[in-house]
């Protein structure tokens, strides 16, 4: 390298907002229905080659399950064997490719999701994860561009910092190396964002990617791997592959050259991979890196001081946007009887109002879970409130799946705090909300906190003292903590995400943080004027 380079300084990607008229909006739209009648035939990616199995699996859109869009090529243990060879093989020449050529890949990545690619990558997270405009503008198309600018300033910003001292006749230094052998990325469907940066993250740093993406989003997953090729990124670096999850997994976390896990799914299969990875330990040539963002149940606590207005709208977006399949999503709401008093017919009225449908249909404020099981699953939780005691459908509770996996926004008030939906995460769109005595608002912080999960968390209040009461007893509950705000959207490069205990390592992806566990420091100390007599000035008598 003959230069010292400084990539753009990030700005966030603007959100589109998709108005009625607007030009985007009938872009995207006409985007969206194109990609509806086509038929995709979807490969793996390992090495340079497009692979094909012609064991195919049908891809349908949850708001529309009997329409078959596309097929995908499943893999068996040699695909998941070939593809981790392959990363292998790329390895050295990749991990010593100059830093500012691995920026600049990601950074067109950027510029090709942010443009030309804009309403493809929007287009195919609407059709297969159901996402209605607004959810797959702010997060698959701007997100994604985030990630890949902010990361590759926090790579600069990484490999500028050195020791601030060598004393003459010494000179130190620090060499980020990438980590020795292969990361495995196992990625979620219900950002399209986050699966691409979880395999992007590493490689940004120089490694090498084994990418096994949920079935679920396996649509989206090829439009960003079209990008990454397009933008450059040489064969073998991230190879996909759509191969049986507990295989892969124990495929990958029983090879010697397993280096990091980059995950983002349930708290369960989490602790399953972590298990594997410690029976495994004596396999390893170097102790993996295991960085992992998993559930939550997420809070939302208000005081008696607190604005009925904000609470109530906040409860609602916190809750219901993308179906409350956001592990960030409000799920457990801990409210002042005499603020309850005051915003429950307002609630009521405005969630009987949310409009359900598909995407496409941009008046509709909530679309489809992502699939039968969860479909089932939420829906059992609803039809049990029926026979409690403690608790009662309040608003919504409708559930259809004769199209697609239809479940309405759905309020449950229960009189007892730890009632079910109040301690287990659902995962779709359901909130439960418990009302206290108002002279009980310290107490009920002790309630929030005891909780399993500690991802994301939000409170109400005008009151300052109250404020720093809340947020001094709640310092475990949440790693994303909002004050007066809905505990969702973080934003890259200003809310940098992660939680802790059930929630995850807490390795806050879109940061230095997160980066920082791809790379193995060498520190390096040369002794500019080498020592000529071994003798200390001790010695002498």
């Amino acid at each position: 390298m003959t230069s010292f380079f400084k990539v753009p300084f990030p700005k966030n990607e603007p959100v589109k907002d998709y108005a009625k008229g607007s030009p985007e909006r009938k872009r995207l739209i006409d985007h969206y229905h194109k990609l509806y009648k086509e038929s995709r035939d979807i490969p793996m990616y390992i090495g340079d080659g497009e692979v094909r199995s012609g064991s195919r699996h049908q891809i349908t859109p949850p708001h529309d399950h009997k329409r078959v869009i596309g097929t995908y090529h499943t893999g068996d243990a040699s695909c998941v064997e070939d593809a981790i060879q392959s990363c292998l093989n790329a390895h050295e020449a990749w991990s010593s490719l100059g830093w500012e050529h691995r920026a600049a890949i990601f950074l067109k990545v950027a510029e090709l999701v942010s443009g030309p690619y804009r309403d493809e990558i929007n287009a195919a997270t609407m059709l297969c994860q159901s996402k209605n405009v607004h959810q797959a503008e702010i997060e698959a198309a701007c997100e994604f561009a985030d990630f890949m600018r902010f990361n590759a300033h926090y790579l600069m910003q990484i490999y500028g910092e050195q020791p601030p001292h060598s004393p003459s006749p010494i000179w130190n230094a620090c060499e980020y190396r990438a980590l020795e052998g292969f990361v495995y990325a196992i990625t979620p469907f219900n950002f399209t964002a986050i699966a691409a940066n979880l395999p992007a993250a590493p490689a940004l740093m120089g490694n090498v990617v084994l990418w096994k993406p949920s079935p679920s989003q396996i649509y989206s997953a090829q439009v960003v791997m079209k990008i990454f090729k397009e933008a450059g990124l040489p064969d073998g670096v991230i190879n996909l592959v759509y191969t049986d999850a507990a295989l892969t997994t124990k495929i990958a976390l029983a090879h010697p050259k397993l280096s990091g896990i980059h995950f983002t799914g349930s708290t369960e299969i989490f602790k399953s991979v972590w298990k594997q990875v410690a029976g495994n330990i004596d396999t390893y040539q170097n102790y993996p890196r295991i960085v992992g963002e998993t559930g939550g149940k997420d809070f939302i606590w208000a005081h008696p001081s607190a604005d009925s207005e904000e609470v109530l709208h906040n409860i609602i977006r916190g809750a219901f946007e993308y179906q409350g399949q956001k592990c960030s999503a409000a799920s457990r709401v801990y409210l002042p009887q005499s603020l309850w008093n005051r915003i429950k017919d307002s609630l009521k009225k405005e969630v009987e109002q949310i409009k359900v449908g598909a995407p496409d249909d941009t008046s509709c404020f909530v679309n489809a879970v992502i699939h039968e099981r969860s479909f089932d699953r939420i829906s059992g939780y609803i039809d049990r409130v029926a026979q409690s005691d403690t608790a009662h459908i309040f608003a919504g509770g409708q559930c259809d799946k004769s199209k697609g996996y239809f479940i309405s926004p759905t309020v449950i008030e229960t009189t007892d705090p730890n009632y079910e939906t109040m301690k287990d995460e659902l995962f779709g769109p359901v909130v439960t909300i418990w009302a206290y005595p108002d002279d009980q608002w310290s107490e009920v912080l002790d309630k929030v906190n005891n909780c399993s999960y500690a991802l994301t968390g939000a409170i109400f209040s005008k009151d300052r003292y109250v404020i720093d009461i809340a947020k001094k007893k709640l310092t475990y509950a949440a790693g994303n903590f909002y004050i007066n705000d809905k505990p969702t959207g973080a934003v890259v490069g200003q809310q940098p995400f992660g939680g802790m205990r059930a929630s995850g390592t807490n390795d806050k992806a879109g940061s230095p943080m997160n980066l920082l566990r791809w790379v193995s420091v060498r520190t390096v100390k040369e002794n500019l004027l080498p020592l000529k007599n071994y003798r200390y000035p001790f010695l002498e008598s």
